[in-house]
């Protein structure tokens, strides 16, 4: 079976950030999520994938490659225009089988997939949605289903204490190649608010499933945050780089630490990073690849990309810093969400 992946989302909301980057590729514990993604599906029994992509894909295709690095097989399909979810799947109509797998790929999650399988075929169902429950659906679309499970309406963001439940769609889709002739080419289409209302209207067999596991939206500044606590509180199941070197401290190849430095769990750390003496690093840090700490630098609550520069007594504390970044000494950050590129740059 073949699993769709909608990768083409902007991240507007994570900007700067995913100002030069397809949403999906922003790292999550040092490694880019959609890499995450294809990995935990691979270790399901899917190998594979069709990619839908939009914004930047030569970064996509020139990391995954064909996925032959992975295990896997990986076909790409790129939008000229934008197309909506619905719209997006409908232009990989080619590339799908029969049945076949849809996630959008900028939603971290860890949900298993064979019991949603089960229960599409057991329901004779052409769309089968995985839902998710939140604590407050208000953000969200809350999906209504009957008893049996079949969906009867979608609400978008009601208010907070008057939604019907507290499932919403977990934006993971199992459908009929058949489901796809209600999808209109050629044009923008909303899976949420056309197509999978005309698909009910029209009595075709729309189920909802609800999923146990992970689940996360990553597309605001404190949700990302979010999932870096939860990564590494291991909430979140990922598979993370380096070696656990003492109790909460994870630490890659290569590593230069100097003289009294203070590495505060839980910490995460890329290959190749130097950090120099007398630095605080800590808690709930993660340095990406071949950054550099200066003296006395001090870090808690926050996350660097790849080949990051903190310079000698500079303090941070709950920020994001993307490829590249550069901190000059003595500057003290609070909550910044930060991003300094070379034009050279690349993924990973």
């Amino acid at each position: 079976m073949k699993a769709l992946l909608l990768a083409g989302g902007l991240g507007t909301r994570l900007r700067p950030l995913t100002e030069q980057l397809p949403k999906p590729m922003a790292l999550v514990g040092n490694v880019p999520w959609l890499e995450h993604l294809i990995l935990q599906l691979r270790d399901q029994g899917i190998r594979e994938f069709v990619l839908a992509l939009k914004h930047y894909p030569e970064l996509i295709r020139r990391h995954l490659g064909n996925g032959s690095k992975y295990g896997v097989s990986i076909e790409y399909v790129v939008e000229q225009d934008a197309l909506g979810t619905a719209g997006a799947i409908k232009n990989a109509e080619a590339h799908l089988g029969e049945t076949f797998l849809v996630f959008n790929a900028d939603i971290i999650q860890t949900m298993e997939i064979h019991p949603m399988l089960d229960y599409h075929y057991s329901r004779g169902a052409q769309v089968t949605i995985g839902l998710t429950e939140v604590d407050d659906p208000s953000a969200f679309g809350v999906v209504d289903c009957t008893d049996s499970g079949q969906v009867r309406r979608f609400i978008e963001k009601p208010k907070r204490g008057e939604a019907v439940s507290n499932r919403i769609n977990a934006g993971i889709y199992i459908m009929n190649k058949a489901a796809l002739r209600y999808i209109p080419e050629g044009r923008e289409v909303s899976i949420e608010r056309e197509t999978f209302p005309l698909l009910i209207h029209q009595g075709i067999g729309v189920y909802g499933y609800t999923m146990k596991g992970y689940w996360m939206d990553m597309g605001t500044r404190e949700r990302y945050r979010q999932v870096h606590r939860d990564l590494l509180d291991r909430k979140l199941d990922l598979r993370l780089p380096g070696t656990e070197t003492e109790p909460g401290i994870r630490m890659g190849k290569g590593c230069h630490i100097g003289q009294a430095v203070r590495l505060i769990a839980p910490v995460l750390i890329g290959d190749h990073v130097r950090i120099e003496d007398h630095a605080v690093i800590g808690p709930y840090t993660i340095l990406g690849e071949h950054c550099h700490i200066a003296r006395g630098a001090q870090l808690a609550e926050t996350i660097l990309w790849n080949r990051s520069s903190v310079k000698d007594n500079a303090k941070l504390n709950q920020c994001v810093c993307g490829y590249d970044s550069l901190i000059e000494s003595r500057h003290i950050l609070y909550e910044a969400f930060a991003q300094r590129m070379k034009e050279e740059a690349v993924v990973g």
